[in-house]
């Protein structure tokens, strides 16, 4: 028997019914679980095919139970090697690279010294910065927010140098990102499965957190549509990421890619809505009994789980063509960017 084992923390809706989705499929030979482990054995392999992950970024024990267990064969959505290497400025990175159009963005050096160093630890920091270039780059109005942050935490909308400074100030030992507000007329939040898979959602990051995603929207261009679904997959490919969301501000007809380090992304029906708590349960069920369809019974120990993946194939990835779609429609207009979910 092989077992589809989801880890998960707070979460109520979507794990239960992601289990009951699978087992209700009855496929012989396949079962879906929620996952439980104590001590990890170097010298006992996992007993599951395949693992959803749904928070292993909060607990460091799940992340490297999932790597010991990625080594030995499991596949893991997603995979923590992959994540582990990932952060925003990195993302933004990549995405400039592909031709994902991102909003001007820097890093910026730590308010405070980390926990552990001195002065002399920031030898090579040119000091002080060149703050009137840095804003000219990024222009105002701003945000600011961790390189590897999420849920919001730590975010700044910053409209001019003293409410950055102010803002700076406060970020204690975390690294930051500067990147410039988009000044968008439409919103899309996207669900990406598989890497192949597009589930494109109207949404209103203005609005309370349980009426973001807009349920009676107006029409979108279908030019639109399409260059988001094809920016939301090469993103996706390039990271390597099975299970993802990527948000797009759209200005001036351009959607700029603001957030889409998202791995285990918000799933919640009482949030997302029934409708799109249907598509995603759906679907990372499909993904998830895939995967295990294709799992050996016996695993052998295999390093390839890291990253390896060459740049030329990483863009080759990024040009293959999208299985499955759907359609957004308009929400209303807006006139700043949300800087994390």
């Amino acid at each position: 028997m092989k077992k589809i084992g989801v880890l998960f923390g707070m979460e109520n809706t979507f794990p239960g019914a992601l289990v009951e989705r699978i087992n209700s499929m009855n496929l012989d030979g396949i079962s879906a679980e929620f996952v439980e482990t104590g001590a990890v054995r170097l010298d006992v392999p996992p007993r599951y095919a395949v693992i959803v992950d749904r928070i292993s970024h909060d607990i460091p024990f799940y992340r490297a139970f999932l790597k010991h267990a990625a080594l030995h064969g499991t596949a893991i959505i997603n995979n923590p090697f992959w994540w582990s290497a990932d952060d925003k400025f990195f993302n933004y990175a990549l995405a400039a690279k592909l031709g994902v159009a991102v909003p001007p963005t820097v890093i910026l050096p730590h308010k405070h010294f980390p926990q552990g160093t001195t002065e002399r630890s920031m030898r090579n920091l040119e000091y002080p910065l060149k703050w009137d270039e840095i804003f000219d780059y990024v222009g105002f109005p701003a945000f600011l927010k961790p390189v590897d942050g999420g849920g919001w935490r730590d975010v700044y909308h910053v409209h001019n140098r003293e409410d950055f400074f102010c803002a700076y100030d406060q970020s204690r030992d975390l690294c930051m990102t500067l990147q410039r507000a988009v000044h968008f007329d439409e919103y899309f939040r996207c669900y990406v499965v598989g890497q192949d898979k597009v589930h494109i959602m109207p949404y209103d990051p203005r609005r309370p957190h349980h009426e973001r995603y807009l349920q009676d929207p107006p029409a979108y261009s279908k030019k639109l549509l399409k260059r988001v679904e094809k920016d939301a997959l090469t993103l996706c490919r390039a990271l390597g990421y099975d299970l993802n969301t990527v948000e797009f501000a759209v200005e001036n007809g351009i959607p700029y890619a603001i957030d889409f380090m998202n791995p285990a992304p918000d799933a919640d029906l009482h949030s997302v809505g029934a409708a799109n708590f249907e598509w995603i349960v759906q679907q990372v069920a499909e993904l998830a009994v895939k995967k295990a369809k294709k799992a050996p019974d016996a695993p052998a120990p295999q390093a390839s789980v890291l990253l390896g993946s060459s740049v030329k194939t990483v863009k080759k990835a990024a040009q293959k063509p999208a299985k499955a779609k759907s359609r957004a429609k308009k929400p209303p207009l807006a006139d700043a960017q949300p800087a994390d979910s």
